[in-house]
């Protein structure tokens, strides 16, 4: 089906409305995330607007925002530790946005394809928990700020239990209290009657309410600016440039800032495709993004963040699901919410400047338990070995690096070394199957009229995804099809759901008759004969 790649006003009436429902998820997603990445508070909300502006023009999607990502926090948090200066991971940042500019151009936009989905969920469930666990500090109000107990209080307590003397009452209320909101505020009785108010920005709201009305009855559970927002405030023009800033270029000769690049180029491509994948599935109309021109545009955002002092920007789920249930119908929306966010620093950062990170670390907690949550591990023990192995090797490679430093020489760099160990494992798996029975993917040759019949082999693997993707993509509309899988032994879940998109999305779409036989119950896929086989 067609995209509608150009701008139009023609339905002004939903995108106005739809982008500024985005833009009120994105300002605390924008300001929490920086948090969680170490990042100056300008920088994620630089991202947020050309997230908007620059890739909502760009990208030929209708309905994704792309914003700083949640799930680069961790990465960019160890990259700016490992490399030592913000300004030379600003080139990091800049060489990801030339790579993808590259991946565009060479129409790899189908790379996604050849990463098993228990690698990618062990990377976005690893990303959870350690965005949980940098919390931790801001949520209990750690810091350079005393707590509520008197220093002579402190000699009671134990040495094991001293941790327990710093936390900050007053911010350890307000995270909890922000938690509490936010899950409320996602119950249906409440999230159904005012659906366009986010809860993370009613949370941020009663946060500051809070804090105010402490510091107005001089509370000594008032927060101080040591535990709040804090973004410059420019008085001219000219001084709000100067609150850009440029990359060191010396980076281009640093193998650390290099491999960062690469490493934020794969991320967030990766992240980019799944995003855009989960968007197109939620489109009403049923448009499907060209992934090369998407990259193309993420890449051109991406660089343009390097050059002025963002974060890497990715196409984000959280926006884009908000943005469709909203009522967008073109990507005006997007562009809209961006230059909302640019309005926000330039008019009112004295009002971001009220925000106690403590909130924004509730955010970003229950952000993390989204990635993470158990159901994520049951889900994948219940899929099997060859897709539990990957998952639970990714995820304690990563942490241990990241979380525990088991291998302090290679700290900040467990996503990457993690994600090449749950490939070479789920590679592993494919291996020892393929000793016992060898791969093939066989279709009849067939004249124009004639039923088409795909037969799997004894071993689908997620190698096969991309083949079997396109293969299925290019029958013709009023076709009917038959996907035999009478003789395998076993069939990728990556493969499986591909099937089942094919079946109840794609195929309707284009009027083709498909059926399904052979599929034995441990698929979870359901054998169904609408096409009589001729063989």
């Amino acid at each position: 089906m067609s995209n509608p790649n150009g701008l139009t006003f023609k339905y002004l009436k939903n995108d106005l409305p739809a982008g500024l429902v985005v833009f009120l998820v994105a300002l605390p997603l924008c300001l929490g995330i920086s948090l969680a990445s170490g990042a100056p508070f300008f920088s994620g909300l630089i991202s947020g607007i050309i997230g908007g502006i620059v890739i909502g023009s760009l990208s030929g999607s209708r309905l994704s925002v792309s914003g700083p990502a949640a799930g680069l926090a961790a990465l960019v948090l160890g990259a700016i530790t490992n490399i030592g200066a913000f300004d030379l991971f600003l080139c990091a940042v800049l060489i990801a946005g030339i790579l993808q500019i590259l991946i565009g151009v060479a129409r790899l936009g189908g790379i996604a394809n050849y990463f098993p989905s228990s690698v990618i969920k062990g990377l976005l469930t690893s990303i959870g928990i350690l965005i949980i666990a940098k919390q931790i500090p801001h949520a209990f109000g750690f810091g350079n700020e005393r707590s509520v107990m008197t220093e002579e209080a402190d000699e009671f307590w134990h040495p094991l239990l001293q941790p327990l003397a710093e936390i900050n009452i007053g911010v350890l209320i307000i995270c909890i209290l922000s938690i509490i909101i936010i899950l409320v505020w996602e119950k249906p009785f409440i999230k159904n009657k005012v659906k366009f108010i986010p809860g993370a920005l009613v949370a941020v709201i009663v946060a500051i309410a809070i804090n105010e009305l402490l510091k107005a009855t001089n509370s000594p559970l008032a927060i101080g600016e040591d535990h709040l927002v804090k973004i410059k405030a420019a008085k001219s023009p000219a001084e709000f440039l100067s609150f850009f800033t440029l990359p060191d270029f010396s980076g281009f000769l640093q193998s650390k800032v290099i491999v960062t690049g690469v490493m934020i180029a794969i991320i967030a491509s990766l992240e980019t495709l799944l995003s855009i994948e989960a968007i197109d599935n939620l489109d009403p109309k049923r448009n499907v993004t060209n992934t090369n021109r998407e990259l193309f545009a993420q890449g051109v955002g991406n660089a343009i963040s390097g050059l002025i002092g963002g974060l890497p920007i990715t196409s984000v789920i959280v926006r884009s699901s908000a943005n469709v249930h909203a009522g967008a119908q073109t990507k005006l929306s997007s562009i809209f919410h961006g230059f909302l966010l640019l309005v926000c620093v330039i008019f009112i950062p004295t009002v971001l400047n009220l925000i106690p990170l403590a909130a924004l670390a509730a955010v970003l907690i229950l952000t993390g338990y989204k990635l993470c949550k158990l159901l994520v591990f049951r889900q994948m023990i219940r899929n099997g070995k060859y897709q539990s192995i990957p998952f639970f090797v990714t995820v304690v490679v990563i942490l241990s690096i990241d979380l525990i430093g088991v291998f302090p020489a290679v700290k900040g760099e467990g996503l990457l070394i993690g994600v090449v160990a749950g490939l070479i494992a789920a590679s592993i798996g494919i291996l020892h199957g393929n000793l016992k029975n060898a791969y093939f993917f066989h279709k009849d040759q067939h004249k124009e009229g004639d039923v088409i019949k795909i037969r799997l082999a004894e071993e689908v693997s997620f190698l096969n995804k991309a083949a079997i993707r396109e293969t299925l993509d290019h029958i013709p509309e009023n076709a009917s099809v038959i996907i035999d899988a009478s003789h395998t032994d076993y069939i990728d879940f990556d493969v499986l759901e591909l099937i089942k998109e094919f079946r109840d999305i794609k195929a309707p779409l284009k009027k083709i008759k498909c059926s399904l036989e052979g599929f034995r119950e441990k698929y979870r896929i359901e054998n169904q004969l609408h096409v009589q086989s001729l063989h």
